[in-house]
């Protein structure tokens, strides 16, 4: 069995991913992500891989590309800014359909904003990542241990649907150490018979490309990739539900928000409020099976984020008005207390109890305790 071993978010991420099989990692120093790519630069080496930091984030992501389309496996970090660089490159490698795995470590935003933790990117990677239709799988840890597991599962799930990967956390996430079990390393890597590697004239050519000038034959190319993305919707998403056999008050968090959501939902169970809490892991595909395993029993929905409210509008668009759903969160770096989610679950407890009475006072006519 493999020793717990205590390491920085950022380090665990480029450990797993080494030992996942990538050996090839291309990006460029900023904060709160630098110590990812500064273990890779002492670590990849060794492990007979290229470690190269680019002259900036848009050549690293070509450069990810390229390798890639050689059918390597590859990484990229980055934080808030530099994903935004990334963006072209990475709708280019949906177009190609590359895989390939990306980390963003949030930081307070738009602009250069500062280098607090942040959710303020869900948007751009569940809805916006790059140009043009498509979608990426992003995955949301919320401990060291789950960073380590997303990061060694990433480059699987990416060659199985040919298709980027991002691993969205943050700079709490990624700073804070913790004990983790390391996966043990892979001695072999899967087959890819539509890279650009030699052939000796035993088949075609291969060609990656993502330029179509017939219209119809990109429309034919996206609604096969659309098709693909239906299964991925069907067999990837991901959530851990807690508490929620007869919640009430449904509260929602992913990454580091989730840590307090759960603080939040304990104290609330203790002073009798049926609170849950539902972590998405997957924030694409949103998994909104976990919403409808609670439809029958919760009569309102929290979204807690370090936002000013993104996850929110999917949480609605799945509850389609079956339940109130409202939002609590900070932004710009500032993090949510227990506490503070903890009064809002109060508040909204005692709405739903003057609701109640409410309905039975009309039921009765209006008489206390008919």
């Amino acid at each position: 069995m493999s020793e717990k071993v205590l390491m920085k978010g950022n380090e665990a991420l480029a450990e797993s991913a080494l030992r996942a099989g990538c050996r090839f990692f291309f990006g460029y120093p900023i904060t709160p992500q630098t110590e990812l790519a500064a273990y890779m630069s002492k670590r990849m080496p060794k492990e007979g891989g290229t470690f190269l930091q680019a002259e900036s984030e848009i050549a690293a992501i070509n450069m990810v590309y390229g390798a890639s389309a050689a059918g390597a496996r590859v990484m990229t970090s980055s934080s808030s800014p530099g994903i935004s660089l990334k963006g072209e490159g990475i709708s280019y490698m949906a177009g190609a359909d590359l895989p390939g795995v990306i980390i963003n470590i949030q930081r307070g935003g738009p602009g250069l904003g500062g280098i607090q933790p942040s959710q303020a990117d869900y948007a751009q990677a569940t809805h916006a990542l790059g140009h043009g239709d498509l979608h990426v799988i992003v995955y949301a840890p919320s401990t060291v241990q789950e960073m380590a597991d997303c990061a060694y599962s990433a480059f699987d799930v990416a060659d199985k649907y040919r298709t980027p990967v991002m691993i969205l956390a943050d700079g709490m996430l990624g700073q804070m150490m913790e004990p983790v079990v390391l996966p043990e390393p892979k001695n072999t890597a899967p087959e890819k018979p539509w890279a650009t590697v030699g052939h000796n004239h035993a088949r075609p050519h291969n060609i990656v490309n993502s330029l179509f000038l017939s219209a119809d034959k990109l429309e034919g190319k996206i609604k096969e990739r659309f098709e693909r993305y239906e299964v991925i919707k069907r067999d990837e998403p991901r959530a851990e539900n807690f508490m929620t056999d007869d919640a009430e008050i449904v509260v929602m968090a992913f990454g580091a928000s989730a840590r307090i959501a759960r603080s939040a939902v304990v104290s609330a169970r203790e002073a009798g409020i049926k609170a849950g809490l539902i972590r998405p892991i997957t924030l694409w595909p949103f998994p909104a099976f976990a919403i409808e395993e609670t439809i029958a029993t919760a009569k309102s929905y929290l979204s807690v984020e370090m936002n000013m409210g993104q996850m929110v509008d999917d949480i609605r668009l799945v509850v389609a008005g079956r339940a109130p759903v409202e939002f609590f969160g900070h932004t710009g770096g500032v993090i949510p207390t227990p506490q503070e989610v903890l009064a809002k679950i109060e508040a909204m407890h005692e709405a739903i109890g003057g609701k109640a009475a409410e309905a039975a006072a009309a039921l009765t006519g209006g008489k206390a305790g008919a």
